[in-house]
């Protein structure tokens, strides 16, 4: 490694004359003031060249402008700031690694005037820009102002260097003064750059008067705050000090500091209504409790332990007397169909009117997903006036997870089911164990064993959980588990379960249950109520058939969903204030027929509920053909005599849109030349005048329509390509879509070769039959 190079040179006082075009090196975060010496390191190659070239001169000059993003690194002239400062490089260390550290001294403020052409390094053309030193007696009275705060800002703590704040409390130039205060780092880059960029002192003054008294205002609020904080610190040291004496002076006196709280925990236990054996267990380790000392951690262990027994719930329970025809009304409101389900709880609960003596349903709902199995269970509870409590129990793998771990292990906790018991404080809650189906096991043990305590109707009354070690009673809780297959079910477990299977909706379920919950619910989250929002049991009916294959709603309701998102966004944009949905991407055919002119002098009929802007496509339709009738072999002065008939099929139905332009102009030149349209081929696109094609909506729909139609080819917008990204692989494998940009490129693409001699020449070669004149 080579020895780093070094030059210095004594930079000249400031005003004296340079060249006007110099190197200018951009810095980053970096503003230089004439007067000030400051080291900068230099990195980038055209900063290095520019330092080069600077250091080959007689005297080492050097431009220096701050640059306005700094992590920009290959930066242009527009993102250079154009008033910067003539330097001289007063010394330079080169790094063997190519880089520099330089030493300079600010000169004189200058404006960039130009960038010379230098490919290597920046090289520009500028103006000095002179000091303007404005009123004395205003200049010296800002002087004064600023140099008293000053002076309270490095007092506070201010972020400025020892020697700058040495150096601008002795200097009497304003100018100089101003420019060592702001190099204050607490100053942004922009108002840095401000500073250098105002000529005027005494704006500079006005400026830097205002930054410090602000500045000021935040040293003397962050010592107070800091001063608060250490008496707080204060307070709770010598809080601690007073309650270690008084620990003391208590044990003198014989008093015994925990005897309120353990008395207090005894109430609480006979208060809990414990079973004999689980409160004589729970005053035993209160007993514990007093004998040792608070400082053992055995202290911990006991105290949690206690405090579990003691928040179980034992004998708390919700009331069993319910109206039996209010239960099946809020079990109907919350769910449709399944009347094996609801006459399985109607039942019990009505024999439970009757006789207290009947245990706890245990009950597995077996479906596919989204049929409502775990929603279900919400119901359940709510139409018994209980508290809803579930656990999934999907991908648990460890025994403890039920029956918690024992209390020899640091941090050891009840299992699932009590804690969860714990929430619900009642001993008969609805207990849903979500995908049963779906437990695993390991070397931690099978969880599926231990639920079969848990769900045995017969062993249930005296659950065991390893933390508490004492038998507690679920055979009043209501279990309700799910699953979505029940092979996967261990067979001991499965045979402790009542099995209701829930077999997926029938179309006219799921539309019931759309109309009945899925869209009310939609449109009252998305703030659509109040009529802003209607989809036709039509639409509902596709969405149903075309978009969801499923057993269950979920998917559904998750399109019903972004429908209402895609209103709510228009409604809120403006673009309209209620919107009806109406099913989409449906195959139209369109007939199109010559026919004489008649008395009427029809010149186009039109008919198939045809709305207005699919009317107006129609009319570009033909005034296009009849623009074009030379080139489509059609006699001069035919449509004069003769008319164009167009129809479009389901005339029951109102159709709309510009669509079909293309269609119709095929149609129409179809009937004229007598090519016959290819059997296979569908199209869509708006027309104009001149014959492009222009892009339309709803390609994927469209698209969709024509695959489930049996369509191979499909013609559409070139300028819609970007829409094939929405549509599924496998329709685009499938049909064979070509991109279209003008109407010759339609009728070539779905138009078979005609005759030599077209319907429209036969129609005009006819004799025309004259009336003979009145006599």
């Amino acid at each position: 490694m080579t020895d780093p190079e070094t030059k210095t040179a004594t930079p000249d006082a400031p005003g004296t004359s340079f060249p006007r075009d110099l190197p200018l090196v951009p810095l980053r975060e970096a503003v230089v003031f004439p007067k000030l010496v400051v080291p900068l390191g230099v990195g980038r190659e055209k900063s290095v060249a520019a330092i080069n070239a600077a250091m080959t001169e007689e005297k080492h000059y050097i431009v220096l402008a701050a640059q306005k993003d700094a992590e920009v690194d290959d930066v242009g002239p527009d993102q250079i700031y154009s008033v910067a400062t003539v330097a001289e490089i007063v010394r330079l260390l080169r790094i063997p690694d190519g880089s520099a550290q330089i030493i300079v001294q600010g000169l004189q403020r200058v404006r960039i005037t130009g960038f010379q052409p230098e490919s290597r390094y920046f090289r520009v053309t500028f103006d000095v820009l002179p000091d303007e030193v404005g009123n004395a007696v205003e200049r010296e009275a800002l002087l004064r102002s600023v140099r008293g705060l000053f002076e309270k800002y490095v007092d506070n703590g201010g972020s400025i260097l020892p020697e700058l704040a040495m150096t601008a409390k002795n200097t009497e130039d304003p100018s100089h003064f101003a420019d060592l205060v702001a190099s204050s780092p607490d100053l942004t880059l922009e108002q840095r750059q401000q500073l250098l960029e105002t000529p005027s002192v005494v704006e500079r003054l006005k400026f830097l008067s205002v930054f410090l008294a602000k500045q000021n205002e935040i040293l003397e609020l962050k010592a107070k705050i800091q001063s608060e904080v250490q008496q707080t610190l204060d307070k709770t040291q010598r809080e601690y000090i007073l309650r270690e004496q008084m620990k003391a002076i208590q044990k003198e006196l014989g008093e015994d500091e925990g005897g309120a709280e353990l008395k207090e925990l005894k109430e609480k236990i006979e208060q809990a209504g414990m079973p004999e054996p689980v409160k004589e267990k729970a005053l035993k380790e209160v007993g514990r409790l007093e004998k040792i000392p608070q400082a053992s951690p055995e202290t911990g262990v006991i105290r949690t332990y206690v405090d579990w027994l003691v928040s179980l719930p034992w004998n708390k329970a919700a009331s069993d007397d319910w109206d039996i025809q209010q239960a099946a009304k809020i079990l109907d409101e919350d769910h449709y169909g399944l009347p094996k389900v609801k006459d399985r709880i109607i039942e019990y609960m009505a024999v439970r009117k009757l006789s207290q003596n009947l245990r706890a349903p245990i009950l597995c709902f077996v479906g596919p997903p989204g049929v409502g199995k775990t929603s279900l269970g919400k119901s359940i509870a709510r139409a018994m006036g209980r508290k809803f409590i579930r656990m999934s129990l999907g991908g648990i793998r460890d025994e403890a997870e039920i029956r918690g771990h024992r209390r020899t292990y640091v941090g050891a906790l009840p299992g699932r089911i009590l804690q969860n018991m714990k929430t619900a404080g009642e001993i008969n809650p609805v207990f849903m164990l979500d995908e049963i189906d779906k437990v695993g096991a390991d070397f931690r043990g099978d969880p599926s064993s231990a639920l079969l305590e848990v769900l045995d109707p017969e062993q249930n009354n005296a659950f065991s959980d390893h933390y508490l070690e004492v038998p507690y009673d679920l055979s009043k809780v209501i279990f309700i588990t799910t699953a979505n297959v029940e092979d996967t079910i261990i067979a001991p477990l499965r045979d402790r379960m009542e099995i209701i299977r829930l077999p997926g909706y029938t179309e006219d379920e799921k539309m019931h249950i759309a109309t009945g919950f899925l869209l009310p619910k939609q449109l009252k989250q998305h703030g659509l109520e109040d009529g802003k929002l209607t989809i036709t049991d039509e639409t509902l009916k596709k969405l149903v058939r075309e978009y969801t294959r499923e057993a269950g709603v979920r998917n559904l309701e998750r399109e019903i969903g972004t429908i209402c998102r895609k209103v709510a966004r228009a409604i809120a944009e403006k673009k309209s204030e209620t919107v009806e949905v109406k099913p989409g991407g449906d195959v139209l055919t369109v007939e199109a027929t010559i026919m004489d002119q008649g008395s009427k002098q029809e010149e186009f009929v039109l008919t198939g509920q045809i709305q207005k802007v699919m009317e107006e496509s129609a009319i570009a339709a033909l005034s296009y053909v009849r623009a074009h009738y030379a080139e489509l072999g059609v006699p001069k002065g035919f449509f004069k005599d003769h008319a164009m008939h167009i129809h479009v099929p389901a005339g029951a139905i109102p159709k709309d849109g510009p669509s079909a332009g293309v269609t119709m102009a095929t149609a129409i030149v179809s009937a004229l030349t007598g090519r016959k349209v290819r059997k296979d081929v569908a199209m869509t696109g708006e027309i104009t005048l001149r014959g492009l094609v222009l892009p339309i909506g709803g390609v994927k729909e469209k698209l969709l329509a024509a695959h489930r139609a049996g369509i191979k080819t499909f013609l559409m917008p070139k300028k819609n390509k970007k829409d094939l990204v929405d549509v599924p692989q496998e329709v685009q494998d499938t049909v064979d879509i070509k991109l279209m940009e003008t109407i010759d490129e339609v009728l070539k693409a779905a138009l078979l070769p005609g005759p030599s001699v077209t319907p429209a020449q036969i129609e005009a070669s006819r004799p025309s039959i004259t009336p003979p004149p009145a006599h």
